[in-house]
């Protein structure tokens, strides 16, 4: 972050602002302890001039284990391509469990974002989006983060409070990438009016084709790195794929 300090490298509860009073249930599993404590021992990244930031959200609930897997190797391209146009800061944001919701400092390489990602399993729980945005939102005005990925299948929450939320991303600069697993219609209109509201974009995948979500999430990482001219100057379905989303 432009300004990290210590505190902000403790990997702190994203909080609902709702509900401030509210602390979340953590678990208590190893993996957890595991992360937190690799977490707390890296420096806070203070970003060069010209390196692009992204947030990386993911639904981490039920049998999302196998998209997780996915996501955990595909970041790693994603560090890649924005290499070319300045290079990346990423943070991953999950939320699993009965109210847990956590995110990462942001980081620098692929090799240690992989292994704090690598120590989460997914578990069972309700949807947390509007905990997500909302700590999209402060990290905005912490931060200048202009762009953040989220990786779903399910919406069970109050769809007029998260176009709420959206709303306060949009007057922001923040620009959602809602990237939908599976063909549920209520989830795909909800996402939809997501990325509409933040003029972002949305995209469907098939977490059987891993190579479609691995062409698009790197085109985003390119674009967090480098914007509109950075997609223009890939030839890959993935970047046209964004380009005609975020034509919309």
């Amino acid at each position: 972050m432009a300004k990290t300090d210590d505190k902000s490298a403790r990997l702190p509860k994203a909080r609902d602002t709702a509900r401030d009073t509210a602390s979340p249930v953590v678990s208590g599993a190893d993996d957890v302890a595991r992360f937190l404590a690799a977490a707390r021992a890296m420096p806070p990244a203070r970003p060069a001039d010209g390196r692009g930031r992204l947030a990386f959200a993911l639904d981490a609930t039920g049998s999302r284990q196998p998209t997780w897997t996915l996501a955990c190797d595909i970041q790693a391209d994603m560090f890649a391509s924005a290499a070319a146009h300045g290079g990346l800061d990423m943070q991953i944001v999950y939320y699993r469990g009965q109210g847990e919701c956590r995110a990462s400092p942001f980081v620098t390489d692929a090799a240690t974002l992989g292994a704090l990602m690598r120590r989460i399993a997914c578990q069972g729980g309700l949807t947390q989006i509007h905990r997500v945005l909302a700590h999209l939102s402060r990290e905005a005005e912490r931060s200048g983060l202009k762009a953040a990925v989220f990786v779903g299948d399910a919406m069970e929450e109050d769809a007029a409070r998260l176009i709420e939320a959206a709303g306060q991303l949009a007057l922001r600069g923040v620009r959602l990438f809602m990237f939908q697993e599976g063909r549920d219609s209520r989830v795909e209109e909800v996402f939809r009016t997501l990325a509409d509201v933040t003029s972002g974009a949305y995209c469907r995948f098939d977490a059987h084709a891993p190579d479609e979500l691995r062409q698009l999430l790197s085109a985003v990482a390119a674009y967090a790195a480098g914007g509109r001219l950075a997609l223009a100057n890939r030839r890959d379905a993935g970047a046209r794929l964004l380009i005609a989303a975020l034509g919309r």
